[in-house]
Protein backbone atom coordinates (compact mmCIF):
# COMPACT_ATOMS: atom_id res chain seq x y z
CA UNK A 1 0.00 0.00 0.00
CA UNK A 2 1.20 3.47 -0.79
CA UNK A 3 2.28 5.53 2.19
CA UNK A 4 -0.54 7.79 3.98
CA UNK A 5 0.40 10.78 5.89
CA UNK A 6 -1.87 11.16 9.48
CA UNK A 7 -2.58 14.41 8.57
CA UNK A 8 -2.34 16.73 5.42
CA UNK A 9 0.49 19.13 5.19
CA UNK A 10 -0.31 23.39 5.63
CA UNK A 11 0.45 25.31 3.42
CA UNK A 12 0.05 29.00 2.79
CA UNK A 13 -2.62 30.12 0.24
CA UNK A 14 -0.33 31.76 -2.08
CA UNK A 15 1.35 28.28 -2.01
CA UNK A 16 -1.60 26.15 -2.58
CA UNK A 17 -2.42 28.60 -5.48
CA UNK A 18 0.97 28.29 -7.18
CA UNK A 19 1.13 24.60 -6.95
CA UNK A 20 -2.67 24.83 -8.83
CA UNK A 21 -1.44 27.32 -11.23
CA UNK A 22 1.91 25.17 -12.32
CA UNK A 23 -0.24 22.22 -12.81
CA UNK A 24 -2.85 23.69 -15.13
CA UNK A 25 -0.07 25.19 -16.91
CA UNK A 26 1.10 21.92 -17.14
CA UNK A 27 -1.58 20.24 -18.47
CA UNK A 28 -2.21 23.40 -20.72
CA UNK A 29 0.89 23.03 -22.23
CA UNK A 30 0.92 19.42 -22.81
CA UNK A 31 -2.45 19.31 -24.48
CA UNK A 32 -0.89 21.79 -27.17
CA UNK A 33 2.23 19.30 -27.45
CA UNK A 34 -0.11 16.93 -28.76
CA UNK A 35 -1.72 19.34 -30.75
CA UNK A 36 1.18 19.92 -32.23
CA UNK A 37 2.19 16.52 -32.85
CA UNK A 38 -1.05 15.87 -34.91
CA UNK A 39 -0.60 18.58 -36.59
CA UNK A 40 2.14 17.40 -38.09
CA UNK A 41 4.37 20.60 -36.52
CA UNK A 42 6.27 18.03 -33.64
CA UNK A 43 8.61 15.49 -35.31
CA UNK A 44 9.94 12.57 -33.98
CA UNK A 45 8.16 11.45 -30.63
CA UNK A 46 6.82 12.64 -27.65
CA UNK A 47 5.55 12.12 -24.27
CA UNK A 48 3.20 14.02 -22.34
CA UNK A 49 2.56 13.88 -18.41
CA UNK A 50 -1.68 14.29 -18.58
CA UNK A 51 -2.90 13.00 -15.29
CA UNK A 52 1.07 12.98 -13.71
CA UNK A 53 0.79 16.72 -12.66
CA UNK A 54 0.96 16.43 -8.92
CA UNK A 55 4.25 14.37 -9.06
CA UNK A 56 6.48 16.75 -10.46
CA UNK A 57 4.98 19.49 -8.60
CA UNK A 58 5.48 17.77 -5.11
CA UNK A 59 8.84 16.63 -5.97
CA UNK A 60 10.22 19.59 -7.40
CA UNK A 61 9.08 21.68 -4.25
CA UNK A 62 10.34 19.62 -2.20
CA UNK A 63 14.05 20.17 -3.12
CA UNK A 64 16.21 22.88 -3.90
CA UNK A 65 15.68 24.04 -7.71
CA UNK A 66 18.46 25.03 -9.43
CA UNK A 67 20.60 23.74 -6.87
CA UNK A 68 19.38 19.99 -6.60
CA UNK A 69 19.96 17.96 -9.97
CA UNK A 70 16.91 16.80 -11.95
CA UNK A 71 17.31 13.95 -14.63
CA UNK A 72 14.15 12.25 -15.97
CA UNK A 73 13.68 9.52 -19.12
CA UNK A 74 11.27 10.86 -22.10
CA UNK A 75 8.76 12.26 -20.31
CA UNK A 76 10.52 15.56 -19.80
CA UNK A 77 8.34 17.88 -20.54
CA UNK A 78 7.12 18.98 -17.05
CA UNK A 79 10.30 19.09 -14.93
CA UNK A 80 11.67 22.55 -17.25
CA UNK A 81 8.16 24.44 -16.81
CA UNK A 82 8.38 24.24 -12.87
CA UNK A 83 12.19 25.02 -12.96
CA UNK A 84 10.95 28.37 -14.88
CA UNK A 85 12.99 26.97 -18.08
CA UNK A 86 11.65 29.36 -21.08
CA UNK A 87 8.27 27.78 -22.36
CA UNK A 88 8.98 28.86 -25.94
CA UNK A 89 12.73 27.59 -25.93
CA UNK A 90 10.84 24.37 -24.92
CA UNK A 91 8.34 24.45 -27.26
CA UNK A 92 10.54 25.49 -30.06
CA UNK A 93 12.93 22.50 -29.33
CA UNK A 94 9.52 19.90 -29.21
CA UNK A 95 8.88 21.51 -33.04
CA UNK A 96 12.74 21.16 -34.05
CA UNK A 97 13.14 24.65 -34.24
CA UNK A 98 16.17 26.64 -34.12
CA UNK A 99 15.01 28.80 -31.24
CA UNK A 100 14.89 25.39 -28.94
CA UNK A 101 17.90 24.52 -26.02
CA UNK A 102 19.16 22.45 -28.55
CA UNK A 103 18.33 24.45 -31.48
CA UNK A 104 15.88 22.22 -32.94
CA UNK A 105 18.12 19.46 -32.92
CA UNK A 106 17.04 16.76 -29.53
CA UNK A 107 13.53 16.98 -29.98
CA UNK A 108 10.81 16.63 -27.12
CA UNK A 109 12.78 13.15 -25.86
CA UNK A 110 15.97 15.39 -25.19
CA UNK A 111 15.37 18.34 -23.28
CA UNK A 112 18.14 20.04 -21.36
CA UNK A 113 18.40 23.13 -19.38
CA UNK A 114 21.81 22.80 -17.10
CA UNK A 115 21.05 26.27 -15.94
CA UNK A 116 18.36 25.14 -13.86
CA UNK A 117 19.76 21.77 -12.60
CA UNK A 118 17.98 19.74 -15.27
CA UNK A 119 19.89 17.44 -17.01
CA UNK A 120 17.28 15.72 -19.50
CA UNK A 121 15.04 13.88 -21.05
CA UNK A 122 16.70 10.91 -22.32
CA UNK A 123 15.46 8.57 -24.95
CA UNK A 124 16.84 4.96 -24.22
CA UNK A 125 14.83 2.78 -21.37
CA UNK A 126 16.58 3.26 -18.41
CA UNK A 127 19.42 3.99 -19.98
CA UNK A 128 19.69 7.27 -17.74
CA UNK A 129 19.59 5.74 -14.05
CA UNK A 130 23.93 5.65 -14.30
CA UNK A 131 23.61 9.17 -15.44
CA UNK A 132 21.68 10.19 -12.02
CA UNK A 133 23.59 7.85 -10.32
CA UNK A 134 26.45 9.64 -11.65
CA UNK A 135 25.24 13.20 -10.78
CA UNK A 136 25.15 11.98 -7.15
CA UNK A 137 28.64 10.77 -7.19
CA UNK A 138 29.91 13.81 -8.12
CA UNK A 139 28.47 15.84 -5.76
CA UNK A 140 29.20 13.82 -2.87
CA UNK A 141 32.95 13.98 -4.35
CA UNK A 142 33.17 17.51 -4.15
CA UNK A 143 31.64 17.31 -0.29
CA UNK A 144 28.04 19.15 -1.65
CA UNK A 145 24.84 18.45 0.37
CA UNK A 146 22.60 18.59 -3.53
CA UNK A 147 20.34 15.58 -3.67
CA UNK A 148 19.27 13.86 -7.41
CA UNK A 149 16.15 12.93 -8.45
CA UNK A 150 16.18 10.27 -10.91
CA UNK A 151 12.81 10.00 -12.31
CA UNK A 152 12.10 6.77 -14.55
CA UNK A 153 9.12 4.59 -15.77
CA UNK A 154 7.96 1.55 -14.41
CA UNK A 155 8.90 -0.55 -17.57
CA UNK A 156 12.82 0.90 -17.26
CA UNK A 157 12.25 -0.21 -13.55
CA UNK A 158 13.21 -3.90 -15.30
CA UNK A 159 15.99 -2.62 -17.19
CA UNK A 160 19.78 -4.26 -16.08
CA UNK A 161 21.00 -0.97 -16.47
CA UNK A 162 18.90 0.17 -13.09
CA UNK A 163 20.08 -2.88 -11.11
CA UNK A 164 23.76 -2.03 -11.56
CA UNK A 165 22.97 1.77 -11.11
CA UNK A 166 21.32 0.60 -7.53
CA UNK A 167 24.09 -1.51 -6.77
CA UNK A 168 26.78 1.60 -7.34
CA UNK A 169 24.10 3.91 -6.01
CA UNK A 170 24.18 1.65 -2.50
CA UNK A 171 27.58 0.68 -2.78
CA UNK A 172 29.53 4.48 -2.69
CA UNK A 173 26.19 5.94 -0.67
CA UNK A 174 25.19 8.11 -3.25
CA UNK A 175 22.79 10.80 -2.50
CA UNK A 176 20.18 9.75 -5.27
CA UNK A 177 16.33 9.13 -5.58
CA UNK A 178 15.42 6.88 -7.80
CA UNK A 179 11.66 7.62 -8.36
CA UNK A 180 9.92 5.33 -10.39
CA UNK A 181 6.46 7.11 -11.87
CA UNK A 182 4.52 3.80 -12.32
CA UNK A 183 1.31 5.10 -14.11
CA UNK A 184 0.59 0.87 -14.41
CA UNK A 185 1.32 0.94 -18.17
CA UNK A 186 5.17 0.06 -19.92
CA UNK A 187 3.83 1.70 -23.04
CA UNK A 188 1.09 -0.69 -24.19
CA UNK A 189 1.70 -3.38 -21.69
CA UNK A 190 0.06 -3.64 -18.22
CA UNK A 191 1.76 -3.50 -15.42
CA UNK A 192 1.42 -7.32 -14.45
CA UNK A 193 2.21 -8.46 -17.68
CA UNK A 194 6.16 -7.28 -17.40
CA UNK A 195 6.76 -7.20 -13.69
CA UNK A 196 7.37 -10.09 -12.08
CA UNK A 197 6.76 -8.72 -8.72
CA UNK A 198 4.59 -5.46 -9.20
CA UNK A 199 5.69 -3.58 -6.37
CA UNK A 200 8.39 -2.14 -7.80
CA UNK A 201 9.78 -0.40 -4.95
CA UNK A 202 11.10 -3.63 -3.82
CA UNK A 203 13.79 -3.46 -6.65
CA UNK A 204 15.61 -1.39 -4.01
CA UNK A 205 15.54 -3.92 -1.19
CA UNK A 206 18.52 -6.94 -2.25
CA UNK A 207 21.15 -3.49 -1.79
CA UNK A 208 19.59 -2.80 1.43
CA UNK A 209 18.43 0.63 -0.07
CA UNK A 210 15.46 2.15 1.90
CA UNK A 211 12.01 1.84 -0.24
CA UNK A 212 8.37 2.53 -0.27
CA UNK A 213 5.43 2.93 -2.30
CA UNK A 214 3.33 6.05 -2.17
CA UNK A 215 0.50 8.13 -3.81
CA UNK A 216 1.02 10.62 -6.70
CA UNK A 217 -2.53 11.79 -7.35
CA UNK A 218 -2.63 14.15 -4.99
CA UNK A 219 -0.49 17.00 -4.75
CA UNK A 220 -0.39 17.69 -1.10
CA UNK A 221 0.73 13.52 -0.50
CA UNK A 222 2.90 13.87 -2.88
CA UNK A 223 4.78 17.05 -1.18
CA UNK A 224 4.12 15.69 2.45
CA UNK A 225 6.51 12.58 1.28
CA UNK A 226 8.97 14.50 -1.04
CA UNK A 227 9.78 16.12 1.69
CA UNK A 228 10.46 13.86 4.35
CA UNK A 229 12.01 11.51 1.44
CA UNK A 230 14.45 14.57 0.69
CA UNK A 231 15.78 15.51 4.01
CA UNK A 232 16.82 11.94 4.77
CA UNK A 233 18.57 11.67 1.51
CA UNK A 234 20.47 14.74 2.21
CA UNK A 235 20.98 14.67 5.45
CA UNK A 236 22.30 10.73 5.55
CA UNK A 237 23.93 11.06 1.71
CA UNK A 238 22.07 7.47 0.98
CA UNK A 239 19.95 6.81 -1.87
CA UNK A 240 16.16 5.79 -1.73
CA UNK A 241 13.96 4.11 -4.55
CA UNK A 242 10.32 5.62 -4.33
CA UNK A 243 7.42 3.92 -6.04
CA UNK A 244 4.84 7.05 -6.84
CA UNK A 245 1.22 5.50 -8.14
CA UNK A 246 0.05 7.63 -11.18
CA UNK A 247 -2.20 6.64 -13.66
CA UNK A 248 -1.59 7.90 -17.05
CA UNK A 249 -4.52 10.16 -18.63
CA UNK A 250 -3.30 9.88 -22.11
CA UNK A 251 -1.85 7.20 -24.12
CA UNK A 252 2.04 6.17 -23.92
CA UNK A 253 3.35 8.45 -26.62
CA UNK A 254 0.84 10.99 -28.72
CA UNK A 255 1.00 8.73 -31.50
CA UNK A 256 -0.84 5.99 -29.06
CA UNK A 257 -3.92 6.29 -29.85
CA UNK A 258 -4.97 2.43 -29.64
CA UNK A 259 -5.32 2.73 -25.64
CA UNK A 260 -8.86 0.66 -25.98
CA UNK A 261 -6.35 -2.57 -26.78
CA UNK A 262 -4.84 -2.84 -23.44
CA UNK A 263 -7.68 -1.05 -20.70
CA UNK A 264 -11.05 -0.06 -20.62
CA UNK A 265 -13.17 2.96 -20.67
CA UNK A 266 -14.35 1.72 -17.25
CA UNK A 267 -11.47 1.98 -16.38
CA UNK A 268 -10.34 5.14 -17.21
CA UNK A 269 -13.62 6.87 -16.19
CA UNK A 270 -12.97 5.41 -12.44
CA UNK A 271 -9.55 6.80 -12.88
CA UNK A 272 -10.74 9.83 -13.83
CA UNK A 273 -12.17 10.91 -10.58
CA UNK A 274 -8.33 10.80 -8.75
CA UNK A 275 -7.37 13.80 -11.41
CA UNK A 276 -5.27 15.66 -9.39
CA UNK A 277 -6.00 18.86 -10.69
CA UNK A 278 -9.54 17.65 -9.72
CA UNK A 279 -8.73 16.72 -6.26
CA UNK A 280 -6.80 19.88 -5.83
CA UNK A 281 -9.90 21.77 -6.71
CA UNK A 282 -11.92 20.14 -4.15
CA UNK A 283 -9.27 20.93 -1.38
CA UNK A 284 -9.20 24.39 -2.27
CA UNK A 285 -12.51 24.92 -2.32
CA UNK A 286 -13.68 22.41 0.93
CA UNK A 287 -10.90 24.89 2.43
CA UNK A 288 -12.09 28.28 1.14
CA UNK A 289 -8.93 28.86 -0.52
CA UNK A 290 -10.06 29.62 -3.73
CA UNK A 291 -13.65 29.84 -5.22
CA UNK A 292 -14.72 27.99 -8.32
CA UNK A 293 -14.66 31.27 -10.43
CA UNK A 294 -10.73 32.33 -9.41
CA UNK A 295 -10.26 28.92 -10.57
CA UNK A 296 -11.80 29.00 -13.48
CA UNK A 297 -10.08 32.07 -14.68
CA UNK A 298 -6.62 30.46 -13.76
CA UNK A 299 -7.49 27.95 -16.27
CA UNK A 300 -8.46 30.40 -18.58
CA UNK A 301 -5.57 32.32 -18.10
CA UNK A 302 -3.12 28.90 -18.84
CA UNK A 303 -5.50 28.21 -21.83
CA UNK A 304 -4.32 31.27 -23.68
CA UNK A 305 -0.91 31.54 -22.16
CA UNK A 306 -0.08 27.83 -24.29
CA UNK A 307 -1.66 29.27 -27.17
CA UNK A 308 0.75 31.92 -26.85
CA UNK A 309 3.85 29.82 -26.56
CA UNK A 310 2.76 27.60 -29.36
CA UNK A 311 2.45 30.40 -31.57
CA UNK A 312 5.17 31.80 -30.41
CA UNK A 313 7.78 28.38 -31.16
CA UNK A 314 6.04 28.02 -34.21
CA UNK A 315 7.09 31.44 -35.82
CA UNK A 316 10.76 30.06 -34.75
CA UNK A 317 12.98 29.18 -37.92
CA UNK A 318 13.98 25.43 -38.72
CA UNK A 319 17.67 25.37 -38.26
CA UNK A 320 19.86 25.91 -41.73
CA UNK A 321 20.56 22.33 -43.54
CA UNK A 322 24.16 23.21 -42.86
CA UNK A 323 24.56 22.95 -39.35
CA UNK A 324 23.19 19.63 -39.05
CA UNK A 325 26.83 18.31 -37.76
CA UNK A 326 27.20 21.35 -36.07
CA UNK A 327 27.36 21.13 -32.04
CA UNK A 328 27.54 17.12 -32.79
CA UNK A 329 31.56 16.66 -32.28
CA UNK A 330 34.23 18.83 -30.63
CA UNK A 331 36.26 20.91 -32.26
CA UNK A 332 38.72 20.77 -29.88
CA UNK A 333 42.08 19.08 -31.29
CA UNK A 334 42.84 16.20 -28.72
CA UNK A 335 46.71 15.05 -28.69
CA UNK A 336 47.71 11.52 -29.04
CA UNK A 337 48.06 9.93 -26.46
CA UNK A 338 46.02 11.91 -24.51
Amino acid sequence: MAHTATQPIQESPAQLELYFRQMTQIRAFETRCNQAYRKGLAGGYLHVYIGMEATAVGWLHAIRQTYDYIITAYRDHAQPLILGSDPVALMAEIMGRSGGFSKGKGGSMHLYDIEKGFFGGWGIVGGHTPLGAGLAFGSKYKGEDRVTLCFLGDGASNAGVFFESLNMAALWDLPCIFIIENNEFAMGTRLEYHAADTELHKRGFPFGIKHERVDGMDVLQVLSDARRIVDYVRTEQKPYVVEIMNYRFAGHGAADNNRDLYRTKEEEDANALRDPLLRLKTYLKEHNIMNEEKMEAIEEEMEDWADGVMEAAEASPFPNPEEVYSDVYTDMEVEKGH
